[in-house]
């Protein structure tokens, strides 16, 4: 078997003999021999591929936890896990994109130009449902002139951690703020979010909430985000899905290891991959985003009880056809207890319009 010292391999592979120890100590790359006397390491020829794998992931970003784990693999498996850490890139930057797309926008306002924040309001309705299945209902649901959200509970202490939820933003129905500070100030809400879940699920794990909600700046909606409630927009007739669900499901969907009917029946489709629950050390990091409003737009924040069993179709062509918020709202929950109503329903429905004064 040909040997190559730790020097003449590096030049092959085109990483550096520092990055060859490193890589060693970390069990990714282990050379084929080590000499006993002086410590030094030799490689085979056949390691250059494994090598030059190890580089490119690197040059992915991959961390070295991720690369033991996919070097650990076949050549199939290890595609599909590459696809899958990509994925994650691609959604995690897409939330960064949206952020710094706002920046450069704020940034670049022409002072003095008219952002319509005089000219446009909100026209709302919020209802919650209990289903037809569940004995009581944990959800949320809330609508006013400047806040709307949606908290779906979980757990023995569910319907409390919702409400606390939702109670803890609260106070932004009736703050004015600019949209170049409201995405702090949602974040440091959240947290104030995340304390009060933890207060009211007293420290049980399996108790929390998930949380979508939305706060209204006169020109823009910021949005927060965390869970499997959802966000909609419906905008000249089509409709657009604004939150990522926060799911093992949705991960394995992004991945490209579901397809859409899998995930429909899958029997972890309800696992939360982020939510604010009842211990610190699980509450995630939540979505946060601003979003351009125009006059005709109309939003939907709803729990998972809707979309679980009405289709976006369905969804967008109700949410089309009625002519006010209040129907729009009776016309979904109506639909998702016509589909069994396994689940609570929450809706909330608001129509960016033209202010009267």
């Amino acid at each position: 078997m040909e040997m190559l010292t730790i020097g003449a391999f590096a030049r092959a592979c085109r990483l550096t003999p520092k990055a060859l120890r490193l890589y060693d100590e970390l069990d990714l790359l282990r050379p084929a021999r080590v000499d006993p006397d002086t410590g030094y390491r030799y490689y085979a020829a056949d390691q250059l591929e494994q090598a030059r794998l190890v580089a490119w992931l690197r040059r992915l970003g991959m961390p070295l936890a991720g690369i033991r784990h996919v070097r650990s693999l076949d050549s199939g498996a290890a595609a599909a896990e590459i696809r899958a850490y990509w994925a994650r890139v691609e959604a995690e930057t897409a939330v960064r994109r949206d952020l710094a797309a706002f920046l450069v926008d704020h940034l670049t306002e022409e002072p003095g130009r008219d952002t319509t924040m005089t000219t446009l309001e909100l026209r709302y309705r919020a209802h919650s449902d209990r289903g037809l299945v569940r004995p009581a209902n944990q959800d949320t649901a809330y609508a006013g002139r400047r806040l709307l959200a949606v908290a779906d509970g979980f757990g023995p202490a569910g319907a409390t951690a919702s409400g606390a939820a939702v109670e803890a933003l609260r106070f932004l129905d009736t703050r004015e703020t600019p949209a170049g500070g409201i995405l702090n100030l949602l974040e440091d809400a959240v947290r104030d979010a995340a304390r009060a879940v933890r207060d009211a699920a007293d420290g049980a794990e399996e108790a929390g909430t998930t949380l979508t909600a939305m706060v209204w700046t006169g020109s823009r909606l910021a949005l927060v985000h965390i869970g499997d409630s959802r966000a909609y927009l419906l905008r000249d007739g089509e409709l657009f899905r604004v939150t990522h669900d926060h799911t093992v499901v949705q991960s394995m969907l992004d991945e490209g290891r579901l397809t859409p009917e899998e995930a429909a029946s899958h029997p972890q489709r309800t696992l939360l991959l982020k939510a604010l629950t009842g211990t610190e050390s699980t509450t995630a990091v939540p979505d946060l985003r601003l979003h351009d409003a125009r006059p005709g737009d109309r939003y939907l924040l709803c729990s998972d009880g809707l979309p679980s069993v009405v289709d976006d179709d369905t969804i967008g062509e109700l949410l089309g056809t009625a002519p006010t918020p209040d129907e729009a709202v009776d016309a979904l929950i109506a639909a998702a207890n016509g589909a069994g109503g396994p689940d609570n329903i929450s809706c909330v429905v608001a129509d960016v319009v033209e202010s009267a004064g």
